[in-house]
This record gives C-alpha cells, sequence and structure tokens, in this order.
C-alpha cells in the first residue's frame, strides 16, 4: 500500500474523520488581523491547522490560489507546517495536471520534490502518458479528475462512448490499468450524488476525493450513504465553508460529525 493510502487510512481512524479541509486563502476574504501580516497567507493556513487538525482526515491547498498571488513561498512553507505539526495528516496538492509525458515528469517533481506533497490531483484527457510520471511515484497519492463537481463538467464527461459517458471509462482505466501502485484515487463531485453511486459500484475500493460539500451545494447524506460502502474511503473537501467560518473550528467539527452520522 502506498504511504499515501496508509496515511489516509490512520488519520481517518485517529480523527474519526472522512473530512478534507481545503486551504484555498484569498486575500479579500481573510480577516483583517491576517491582512496586516508579510506572510499572510501562511499565517493563516496555521491558525485553521492549529483549529482543525484533531478533526481532519487530511488537508487540500489549491495551488492556484498561492500562483495567482504570488505567494508560492507561502504554499511550501504551508505544507513544511502540516508535517511538522500535524504529523500523520496527508497533504493533497490540488493542481490538476495533464501534459505530455516530459512535462508531466517536471510537474510530478514540482508535486512531489519541491513541494513534498503527499498526493496531487490530474487530469488524465491526455490519457496514460500524462498520468503516469505521478503514477510512478509509488508512495504517492494520485487522485485523477472523474466525475467533477462544476456545472458544465458533464460537456466531456457524459459524452457516451461506446454505449458508456467518459467519466465511466475514466474509472474503468484507473480500476483495471492504472492503479499498478495502489496509489489512484478518483476525483467525484459531491453534486452529482447518482454518479458517485455509479462509480462506487464500478471502483469498490478506489478512495475518492469528493469537493462541492458547502458553498457548491453538496449534500452530506446523499454522498455519504452512495459513497462510504463496506467502509470505502471518501476523502470529503470543504474549503470556504469552513476556512472563512465564523469559527472554523466549530465548522469542521460539525460538518466532521454529520458526515459520521450518515456512516
Amino acid at each position: 500500500m502506498a504511504a499515501f493510502m496508509e496515511m489516509l487510512a490512520n488519520a481517518m481512524q485517529k480523527n474519526h474523520s472522512m473530512l478534507c479541509v481545503g486551504l484555498d486563502p484569498a486575500f479579500a476574504k481573510l480577516p483583517a488581523e491576517f491582512q496586516q501580516k508579510e506572510k499572510a497567507f501562511f499565517e493563516f493556513n496555521k491558525s485553521i491547522v492549529d483549529a482543525t487538525r484533531d478533526l481532519v482526515s487530511c488537508y487540500k491547498p489549491q495551488a492556484a490560489y498561492y500562483a495567482g498571488a504570488n505567494r508560492d513561498d507561502e504554499l511550501k512553507m504551508t505544507i513544511d507546517y502540516i508535517h511538522q505539526n500535524a504529523p500523520g495528516i496527508p497533504v493533497i496538492l490540488d493542481v490538476k495536471r495533464g501534459d505530455i509525458g516530459s512535462t508531466a515528469e517536471q510537474y510530478a517533481r514540482e508535486a512531489f520534490e519541491r513541494y513534498q506533497a503527499d498526493a496531487v490531483t490530474v487530469n488524465a484527457y491526455m490519457g496514460f502518458d500524462a498520468v503516469k510520471p505521478f503514477l510512478d511515484y509509488a508512495d504517492k497519492g494520485v487522485i485523477i479528475l472523474c466525475r467533477t463537481s462544476n456545472p458544465h463538467s458533464g460537456d466531456l464527461q457524459n459524452l457516451v462512448c461506446d454505449g458508456m459517458p467518459l467519466y465511466q471509462h475514466v474509472a474503468k482505466l484507473v480500476r483495471d490499468q492504472w492503479n499498478y501502485n495502489g496509489n489512484a484515487a478518483l476525483v467525484v463531485g459531491a453534486t452529482y450524488p447518482e454518479e458517485l453511486r455509479i462509480l462506487r459500484e464500478l471502483c469498490p475500493e478506489l478512495p475518492f476525493l469528493v469537493p462541492g460539500i458547502g458553498a457548491q451545494g453538496g449534500d452530506v447524506k446523499a454522498v455519504v450513504t452512495h459513497g462510504a460502502v463496506n467502509g470505502a474511503k471518501l476523502m470529503i473537501n470543504s474549503s470556504r465553508g469552513i476556512i472563512f467560518a465564523a469559527d472554523p473550528r466549530e465548522a469542521a467539527k460539525k460538518l466532521r460529525d454529520e458526515i459520521n452520522q450518515y456512516c
């Protein structure tokens, strides 16, 4: 079993949690006390980690928030801080990379060697050679976009090929061919619970990263009922609904307990 998968299982058991907290800071939304700090994003993230580390199964910083604000150094600082101060809680670097093999190799180095992330999100649209460099890091998690939570995801993902929607072809490729190191997982949006049910039937063993809870309107009960079958792992993500709450710890605890209520 990949080191990421072991970390995830242990964190879920220790914290009784399938909650993933997305660390997606936006400067304009930060409390004033953090806007005044030189390393505003890092200090804000630090406060969130300190408040929630006993409630989560993983953290998921979205790289675009840091790159767009020229704060890549604070992304690295955040990941280092989690590893040092929330040991055993894995970090998923949300970058959704997908490119030709030689370029993907560099993106894999960026995620796993530069940032020292425990897992990464990738886009399989360009096929196996675009994801293989990530999968070859056998101790790291590789979470492949399958049925995403955004409103227009069906433009491509629902196209029928050989009698089956494209997203199901992706799931079967991951299940049958790409998971050769046992380190693959799927992104399945909470906003499409019926598709989540179908994918769980297709892939009973694969972990799912489930965005779309909270601000995007996904239903917790439907996600858990359809996705957490026979102990299957879910990483149920909430970002804005927790980190910008008046009390992030209370928001995280409330969502974790709601998830557990339906398990």
